[in-house]
């Protein structure tokens, strides 16, 4: 298969980095443009006089950012695999193991975090919508519409960004296919991408928003997967360490 390709391994960091970015930043690079006339076309429908709407802004929605929370997985099993460029292999083989427990720890208990917040934001989200017509009004001042086209271009740019990193890391090492554990991750974070991108084109604008919360949940409950995936494949690394330090400390010393 040949040895690994080490600027083809560096440019998938730096790929997938810069999507992890993007996602990031979601919320300031989404939503925040004026949706009064919008609100004020929409409580006609529903027969409600509103007068002179202002300041009501397009929501940023959460399904984007929380994609990050996926990816921090596979930046994290990338990120190993470039430390491995620098670091020694018995240093590298020592300290990924506890690394890694401690980054699927960390990961397990923000993406519960943000399970929760997300949950909590969709019920408010959906019982406003679902008592009109001042309830229903409430829920569109705040969510009802949703900037799906800049949601699209940033959702493509990341997509662009993933294929780039998938393709790069199999430049660097098509070994890399023969890992089961890596493919699953990178065909798992380029389903969420098409999913949600699939969720804003769904339903109406107006309920694109409770669309984008549900993709948030399953991301985040993604997120936990993988985090526990991690957390176990770390327990066989960490007792490696273990013995290979205990076996050194046993061995007697020459000049002793």
């Amino acid at each position: 298969m040949g040895a690994l390709r080490k600027p083809f391994l560096v440019l998938a960091m730096l790929a997938l980095v810069l999507a992890v970015g993007v996602e990031v930043g979601a919320g300031l690079l989404l939503g925040g443009g004026d949706a009064g006339a919008e609100l004020a076309g929409s409580a006609a429908d529903l027969g409600v006089e509103v007068g002179d709407v202002r300041e009501v802004s397009e929501p940023a929605g959460r399904g984007t950012g929380y994609l990050a929370l996926v990816d921090a997985a596979a930046l994290w099993t990338t990120g190993l695999f470039c430390l491995g460029l620098v670091l020694p292999e018995r240093l590298h083989g020592r300290i990924q193991g506890v690394a890694t427990l401690i980054f699927s720890i960390i990961l397990i208990i923000v993406a519960l975090l943000a399970l929760v917040l997300a949950f909590i934001e969709l019920t408010i989200m959906v019982s406003l919508f679902l008592a009109p017509p001042f309830g229903t009004l409430a829920y569109l001042a705040l969510w009802g519409f949703f900037p799906v086209g800049e949601a699209t271009v940033l959702l493509g740019l990341v997509l662009l960004l993933k294929l780039a990193w998938a393709g790069l890391l199999i430049l660097a090492q098509p070994k890399f296919l023969q890992n089961k554990g890596l493919v699953m991750l990178i065909l798992t974070s380029l389903l969420c991408t098409v999913v949600l991108e699939f969720l804003h084109h769904l339903v109406p604008v107006i309920l694109v928003s409770i669309l984008d919360s549900v993709g948030a949940l399953v991301f985040a409950v993604i997120a936990i997967i993988w985090a526990l995936v991690l957390l176990i494949g770390a327990v066989p690394a960490i007792v490696k360490a273990v013995r290979a330090t205990a076996a050194l400390r046993a061995e007697p010393d020459p000049h002793g």
